[in-house]
This record gives C-alpha cells, structure tokens and sequence, in this order.
C-alpha cells in the first residue's frame, strides 16, 4: 500500500509488566519501524485497573499526589492519586494491587488481602476538599468486599455520611454482582491466589458483609453490576452511595478517545490477558466495538489470548506476545522490546485498512492461533520505554 494512515494506540496495561503508557510507546514505535510513513498516535487508555492515574495524568495534567497507606497485606506502601480541577482520581491498585504482595499471590494472601489503604486514599481526597471523587477499579489483591476500607473511615455508617456530599464515581472494568457464579470470589478469587476451599471460605465472607452493608447503609447492592468489581470493593463505594459508570467510557470521556479513533485508519488496542472476562466490559472489547461503530478496523495485540478470534467478531485481528516471543518466560522478561518486535512485524506484513481479518477473520499466522489457556497473564515486569520519529505523536 502506497502512502501512509493514521494509526491510534490505544492499549490498556499488559498485566504488571507494561503499563499503559509503556505498552502504547512499545507498539507505536514498533509500527513506526515497520511502517515509517504512517502517523502514530499514542492514546494509552484504562477501564479503571492498574495504569487509571498514569493515563488521566498524561492526557490532561493535574497533581500527581504520593503518599503512604497500608498496603494489602498491612505493611505501609506508597501509593498516589491525582488531583484535578478539584476532582481526587484514585486507583485501587495503587494500594492493594496485586503487584504489592511481593510474591505469587496464595490461599493466605487472598484471605488477607485488604482495602484499606483504599480508605487511605479517600480520606486524602476528602482532606483535599474534593467534590468528586473517581475510584477506578481493577488489579486489586483482595477480596474484602471493602470492609478494609471502610473500617479506616469509621464503618459503613459513617463512611456514608462523610461521603453524602461528594459525587462518588465508581468506574468498574466488570459488571460481575458481590456473590454467586459471577461474584467477586468465584470469579476473581482463584486469580488472587484462592484454593476452591478459601473461595468458599471468602464467597461466605461476601455474604456476611453484604448483610452488614445493608443493615448500616439501608441499601442492599449484592446484585448490583459492578459490586463484585475489585474483590467486591464496588459493594461498599455503592453503598455509600456512589453511582456506577463503565471505566472505559470514562476514560474515553476524559482523553477524547472516540474523536481519535473517528480520525484514525486503523486502531490497535491491547491488554496482558484476552479472555472471557474481556468480553464482560474491560477495555479491549469497548474499544473494538467503538472502532467498529465509526467504522475504522481494529487490530489486538494480547500478552496471550484464551480466546478464539470469532468469539468477539468486532475484534479484528488478534496477535500474541506469548507466541510472537516462543515461550512464556520471554514474554514476561523482556516484554517491551518483543511487543515492539511484534509491532513492526505485524506493521510490515499489514495491506491496509481493507485488509482481510479486519473486522473478526480468523487469526493471523502471526497472531493468537490455538487459545491457550491455562497460561499465565504474559506481564509481570516493567520493561524499557522506546520512541520513534517525526511521525510518533502523542495524543493528537
């Protein structure tokens, strides 16, 4: 194809080895190398997991705030949070991700893994005199339905009352209720390290909580979406009265995503780990479906996929680090430099935006092939960032 297009990256994190802002500079610089007379527009993006605060920070600005919280094991950690135009944006991970555990997460982790440092972080946001508050979920180590949280702003009652004046924003990457097939331990608690007796042990827990939480804040929001988000933190936030919006569109909102995409030829997005949970709101798969509306083809590149292409037809190509790299161990350690060697291979290989696999084709040769699951998210270190040419813009 002669003459170059315009090319919005728009991934989320990979796992905990990329964050958003990393991943897009790996693959625009990738694509640059591959296809150096097309425009790369880097739009890193977030549903509210791991990367919320990074990605908010480097599309509009504001005041980065760093301070130390009780971490999810109960060891202090540093955690930040952003504050803009009177706004407190704060990420969950920041103060009970996964990431901060130290270690492969295990039975004893997840049982006492807690939210606390999240109650940190509201207060730091009400001290702060903010009116609104934004907590982005996603990433989080504990299954405590929030209880954590809410001890260190004096209980579900007053955690209600210290909040009845602020606009609460819960942005959730998940629709999943407390409890139940979908809820938060039968869902999420195997990936935060629980056997099938502590799932049952912590799905009992959520029970006893969502009792509480009804009885001290007159609400009952075990089947509400999104409640089951982050270990069940969304219960206690819509408890206390916060109200539900999807992550992704927020973010989109905030970093004029859909303006991007309607001026893009191709749109690339991507994240650690592609599987079902992909297709119950988290990013990937609102992004495709915004690409597909406006028409522009979409292209995913996944840390590995469990899934078949087809089982989301809007979502276009799919590639996988995992296989592009050989084997698992590769992915997670060097991470930056194989996705940008993906990038440029997939860029030199692509006929352009009326390419076949554009909207739900088979995969690629290069691409996902066999789902494999059963694997390990590809991301667990950060890697190096790289940048391109005269052609490798960010945010325009």
């Amino acid at each position: 194809m002669s003459g170059g297009v315009r090319v919005a990256v728009m991934p989320d994190s990979f796992g905990g080895t990329l964050d958003a802002v990393e991943a897009a500079a790996a693959i625009g610089a990738g694509w640059h190398a591959g296809r150096p007379e097309d425009t790369v527009v880097l739009a890193p993006q977030s549903d509210g997991g791991p990367g919320f605060i990074e990605v908010l920070a480097t599309a509009f600005g504001g005041e980065v705030r760093t301070q130390t919280v009780t971490g999810p094991l109960g060891e202090p950690v540093r955690a930040s949070w952003l504050l803009h135009s009177g706004v407190g944006y704060i990420e969950v991970a920041q103060a009970c991700g996964l990431h901060l555990l130290g270690g492969d997460p295990d039975p004893g982790t997840a049982v006492a893994a807690t939210t606390a440092g999240v109650g940190d972080l509201i207060s730091a946001a009400l001290l702060a005199r903010c009116r609104t508050i934004v907590v982005g979920l996603g990433g989080s180590s504990s299954t405590d339905g929030g209880r954590g949280a809410s001890e260190r702003l004096g209980g579900c009652g007053a955690a209600r009352r210290l909040l009845a004046d602020v606009d609460l924003i819960v942005a959730t990457d998940v629709d999943n209720p407390l409890l139940g097939e979908h809820g938060a331990a039968r869902v999420f608690g195997p990936q935060k390290g629980a056997d099938p007796a502590t799932v049952a042990r912590l799905e009992q827990r959520l029970a006893d909580w969502a009792e509480q939480l009804a009885v001290e804040c007159g609400v009952d929001v075990a089947d509400t979406p999104g409640a089951g988000a982050a270990g069940g933190l969304g219960a206690a936030l819509l408890a206390w009265g916060g109200r539900r919006v999807s992550g992704a569109a927020l973010v989109a909102e905030q970093t004029g995503r859909l303006a991007k995409i309607a001026d893009a030829d191709l749109v690339i997005t991507g994240e650690g780990r592609l599987d079902s949970q992909t297709l119950r709101g988290k990013l990937v798969a609102v992004v495709a479906a915004e690409a597909h509306r406006a028409g522009v083809p979409v292209m995913v590149f996944a840390g590995q996929s469990t899934l078949p292409v087809r089982v989301l037809p809007d979502l276009g190509e799919v590639h996988s680090l995992v296989h592009h790299a050989g084997s698992i161990e590769e992915a997670l350690g060097q991470a930056g430099p194989r996705l940008t060697e993906l990038a440029a291979e997939v860029a030199a290989a692509w006929a352009g935006p009326a390419a076949p696999g554009a909207a739900g084709q088979p995969l690629a040769e290069n691409g996902a092939g066999e789902p494999d699951a059963g694997e390990p998210d590809a991301g667990d270190r950060d890697d190096e960032e790289t940048g391109a040419g005269e052609k490798y813009t960010v945010g325009e």
